[in-house]
């Protein structure tokens, strides 16, 4: 089966692979399970990914996917299990030194599980959609939908020997009676959420994103919110004085953490809640016989507002105030945090305020008055990222924590406004988004700033409390301020040699992105040293990485900015 496959290798696959190997390559004999199963995560992966992708056998008939993009099924597979599985590394690493328990490594452990389990079942069920959807359409038995056919067989043989893997790894030390049954329950339900909200994602955005970037999200989602239900449920086992089966001394939150996630998850819910709250308001005032679009649209506006205005401050804090200690309100204490230094972190509030102000406002005026192509002008974004993050990353990191959840909120709260319509910003909002997007965007839902926040913030977040790889936090910045940005650039103006036909990247561009990154690099390791990091990176995995993440942009058809600081932060971990 394995030579079948390796055949169908292209250039995305390819740089896949390299990245699966040399994940495998570092894991220690303490994590072979793992190894095993994100092995064969990726056979599966790459076998469904070919039916996917083949003409005769058309998933579109099924989901309406961005057009002009591959199914991306491989890379959003293994992508967050594999960041994962480096986390297992460098934490087991940490654990050696003492800087983390036991029971910590256990429950990240768990999330490995619950976000390689989401991608196998969602994999399942995209299998038995293409099998059914081909059924009719298959010509010859030489076909790859034979070939899937009569690989699937092995197919089985790679789930169970994966379901045996994990049953192998959860049963572990800290774990008895009931627990592993209770954790295998866990990461299987994790399963069947990803599985539901992948199709209410593809069917709520059509044409939005391909099936490969709706698996990053949908994986990355699952997986946040069972943390944030395991949160929850170790608070109310604490209170309870029972003991929690795996997550009562696993989970270890901050104050700033706890924020995020409880003001994240409360403006992803807030539609929902909006949706039924407006019904009931409409259904209440339709005896009014009126016809005014005006008095409509700002009686929804005024829903809005006042369930929006009690959701974060009553029932977001409600919650945070119930899993952490904060002994005042959240909104309190984050003001408490600000005005703790409020020399360094209000003078940086001034500084970030000055550049996006000039820049927005230059930028914006560019693209209604240039004929400068857009995807050179979403660039100086990526140049004005590097030139906010970097120094309050070196210098204020925990407050860069904070104002990173405070932008994705504030980002999150203007789409909802944007695709709502919501009077009086609603038409302001979409005209503003309409001068940066690409064909990546489309008016149902702009992606691209979100995208570029979270990869400069995701592989901070994820890099919190761990010091031993110090430019691990850096790979967002790194691979989009910088190497995403030049590769880009350069290859626009000067590119001849093309790495594929149809493809429009350069090699170029893509050996300019990989030349600035190691530039940066050289020039970031001292500033780090000089504000007490301990140098622990090897040349030789550093250049790996950046030429890894760099092939990747050069061949990738998904939304770079979405995986490409995952695989390069996942390398730097190793």
């Amino acid at each position: 089966m394995a030579p079948q496959l390796l055949r169908q290798l292209n250039g995305e696959r390819a740089v896949v692979l390299l990245y699966v190997v040399r994940i495998l390559f570092s894991i220690p004999f303490s994590l072979l399970p793992e190894a095993f199963s994100l092995s064969l995560l990726f056979l599966l992966a790459l076998c469904v990914e070919i039916s996917v992708d083949d003409a005769s056998n058309p998933l579109s008939l099924f989901f309406r996917t961005r057009p002009g993009a591959s199914s991306g099924v491989l890379l959003g597979a293994v992508t967050l299990p594999g960041l994962l599985v480096s986390k297992l590394v460098q934490t087991s690493r940490a654990i050696t030194l003492e800087e983390v328990g036991i029971a910590e490594f256990e429950y990240l452990k768990s999330q490995y599980w619950a976000a390689s389990s989401s991608c196998v079942v969602v994999l399942i069920f995209l299998s038995l959609v293409c099998q059914r959807q081909g059924k009719s359409k298959r010509k010859s038995k030489t076909s790859i939908c034979s070939l899937s056919s009569r690989n699937q067989i092995y197919s089985s043989i790679c789930v169970i020997c994966f379901v045996g893997s994990g049953l192998v790894s959860l049963s572990g030390k800290l774990y008895g009676g009931w627990a592993p049954a209770l954790v295998s329950l866990w990461v299987l339900g994790h399963g069947w959420a990803a599985v539901a909200l992948i199709q209410k994602i593809l069917e709520t955005f059509p044409a939005c994103a391909s099936i490969g970037e709706s698996l990053l999200v949908t994986t990355g989602l699952v997986l946040y919110s069972g943390d944030m239900m395991a949160y929850t449920t170790s608070k109310i086992s604490y209170l309870a004085s029972s003991d929690a089966p795996f997550i009562q001394n696993g989970i270890n939150r901050s104050e700033i953490s706890t924020i995020i996630q409880g003001m994240i998850f409360g403006l992803l819910l807030f539609p929902v809640f909006y949706k039924y709250v407006l019904r009931m308001v409409e259904y209440c005032v339709s005896s009014e016989n009126t016809t005014d679009l005006g008095n409509h649209e700002k009686r929804r506006s005024l829903v809005f507002y006042a369930l929006l205005t009690f959701v974060l401050v009553a029932v977001v804090p409600s919650w945070m105030q119930f899993v952490h200690a904060f002994h005042m309100h959240p909104l309190l204490w984050v003001i408490d945090f600000v005005l703790s230094e409020p020399l360094k972190r209000l003078t940086l509030c001034v500084y970030w305020l000055v550049i996006i102000s000039v820049s927005v406002r230059r930028f914006y005026s560019i693209s209604k008055n240039s004929k400068t192509e857009r995807i050179l002008l979403r660039k100086y974004y990526h140049l004005m990222a590097v030139a906010i993050f970097v120094p309050a990353l070196i210098f204020q990191p925990k407050f860069l924590d904070l104002s990173f959840g405070a932008a994705l909120a504030v980002f999150l709260l203007l789409e909802t406004i944007r695709i709502w319509k919501i009077w009086p910003l609603g038409h302001l909002v979409h005209q503003f988004m309409n001068a940066f997007t690409d064909h990546r965007d489309s008016d149902l839902l702009v992606v691209s700033h979100f995208s570029l926040l979270l990869g400069c913030a995701i592989p901070i977040w994820l890099a919190s409390g761990l010091t031993d790889r110090p430019l691990a936090p850096f790979a967002g910045i790194l691979s989009l301020g910088i190497g995403d940005t030049m590769a880009s650039m350069v290859g626009h103006k000067y590119g001849v040699l093309r790495w594929s036909k149809t493809g429009k990247k350069t090699i170029e561009g893509t050996a300019a992105g990989i030349t600035s990154v190691l530039a940066a690099c050289f020039v970031l390791l001292p500033l780090l040293a000089a504000t007490g990091y301990i140098f622990t990176m090897h040349w030789f995995s550093l250049i790996v990485a950046v030429t890894t993440s760099g092939l990747l942009e050069a061949y990738t058809a998904q939304l770079d900015n979405a995986f490409i600081p995952l695989v390069f932060y996942s390398m730097l971990c190793l």
